[in-house]
Parts: structure tokens; C-alpha cells; sequence
């Protein structure tokens, strides 16, 4: 029996179960801890593709576990920390969970809009599932800078420093922020591959100002540099996008 074929199912396995764990931590108040289970599930997710391709191992089963994997850790998880951010914010209240809002109709069915994220996290990966345009670049922004950007974001609202960002991320902000992700998801943007195939400037003028303001970001802001940095990634795929269809008018 050979071993190595089952290592790239484990690790993303590992990416499911930081997905689980972080839903569960989200739900139970401890947003830190769900956006630190959603980085260490992304790091798992670059690695079960990375070991797959290094030991020429791949099958069905694994890219069928891997959709779920991301699902849960990039779709769902997102959605339930926006959910309680939401709780916090509306309510003040950061230990009655989310079920006990349920006597307030209003108040629990906008707390629960961002579980739709999730809904549109599922059909963007069955949509990357059969889409063979996307081999090496992306259509719609991926789940897992979705995930990232909130874990990031989350994080850094968390930190009891940063008020000024609290008071600018209202309901009404939340919403349309997870609005604007479920379009993206699914959306036909082309998102400019980050692999880096040659080691000249020309042709890796993004990907060099992204990769220079990533690190000046975290430095300065510690994990919440990554929801900058993502940001700005979209930002620039837009833009070169938009320039691409003027040009062929």
C-alpha cells in the first residue's frame, strides 16, 4: 500500500477540521481564535495541492474533499463571524448566543443574513469544479482569499485598540460587504494568477506592488495587513479587467 497517495487527503482533512473548529470557536464568541483557525486552514489548503503535485498523488476524492474543506473553512466560517460581529454590534452583548436574539425577529434575521456567504462560497467551488477556463487563472474571487480577508478584518476589529475601525463597520457596511463577496464569488472577473513564472519586472508589475504592500501592511498591522492586502488584490484585478474590456471595444 502506498502511503503517500493518502497524505494530501489528510492535510486538506486538516483544513476541514480547522473549518469545523473554527465555525464552532465563531459561535461560541471567540472570533481571535475562529480567524486564527481560518489562516491556519488556508495554510493547509496551499499545502495539500503543493504535496499533491510533489508526489504526483491526485484523484477525484481529493478535489471533491478539498471543495468541501473550503467551503466550510472559507464560506462558512467567514459567515459565522460576520454573524456574531453583527450580534456584538447590534446588541452589545458578547456572551448570549446567537439563538437566544431569536424573540427578535428583525434583530436575528439581519444577524443571519451572512450566512448566505456561504451559499455562494458552495456554488463558486462547484462552479471551479467544472469550469476548465480556470486552470490558470480565476474567475470571481476565490473562497479562500474571501476566508482570509475576513479572518484579517475580524481580527484587527477585535483588537480593543481599534475603536475608530468598529465605528466605521456597521451593520449596514457588514451587509453590504457580504453582498458585494457573494457577487465576486461567482462573478466572470478574471483574478490575475499570483504564481510568479519568470524572474523579470516586465509582466510582474502587480505582483511585485502587491507582494512590497503586503509586507509594509503587516508589518505595520500585524494579521490585519492581509485584509489590505486582499483588497487591494481584487482592486487591481478589477482594474486590469475594466481596462481589458475597454480596449476591445
Amino acid at each position: 500500500m502506498q502511503i503517500k497517495k493518502y497524505i494530501p487527503n489528510t492535510i486538506t482533512s486538516l483544513n476541514l477540521l480547522c473549518g469545523v473548529l473554527s465555525v464552532t470557536m465563531a459561535f461560541a464568541g471567540d472570533l481571535r481564535a475562529a480567524a486564527l483557525l481560518i489562516i491556519a486552514g488556508a495554510i493547509f489548503d496551499f499545502f495539500d495541492g503543493f504535496v499533491a503535485r510533489a508526489l504526483h498523488v491526485s484523484g477525484e476524492m481529493g478535489k471533491e474533499l478539498d471543495s468541501l474543506a473550503d467551503n466550510i473553512s472559507f464560506g462558512l466560517a467567514p459567515a459565522a463571524m460576520y454573524s456574531v460581529y453583527l450580534k456584538w454590534h447590534l446588541t452589545g452583548d458578547t456572551q448570549t448566543p446567537l439563538l437566544c436574539l431569536a424573540d427578535d425577529m428583525p434583530t436575528f434575521a439581519l444577524v443571519l443574513c451572512p450566512l448566505i456567504l456561504a451559499v455562494f462560497a458552495g456554488l463558486r467551488l462547484a462552479k471551479f469544479n467544472i469550469d476548465k477556463r480556470q486552470t490558470e487563472n480565476f474567475l470571481g474571487l476565490t473562497t479562500t482569499a474571501t476566508g482570509l480577508f475576513t479572518a484579517s478584518l475580524l481580527w484587527m476589529l477585535t483588537d480593543q485598540t481599534q475603536d475608530i475601525f468598529r465605528t466605521y463597520l456597521t451593520p449596514t457596511v457588514v451587509i453590504a460587504m457580504v453582498m458585494i463577496f457573494c457577487a465576486l464569488l461567482v462573478s466572470e472577473i478574471p483574478m490575475f494568477s499570483l504564481k510568479v513564472k519568470h524572474m523579470t519586472l516586465k509582466g510582474n508589475e502587480l505582483r511585485i506592488i502587491l507582494l512590497m504592500v503586503g509586507v509594509i501592511s503587516i508589518t505595520l498591522m500585524g494579521l490585519g495587513g492581509l485584509s489590505l492586502t486582499i483588497a487591494l488584490y481584487t482592486i487591481f484585478s478589477i482594474v486590469r479587467w475594466l481596462i481589458g474590456l475597454a480596449r476591445n471595444k
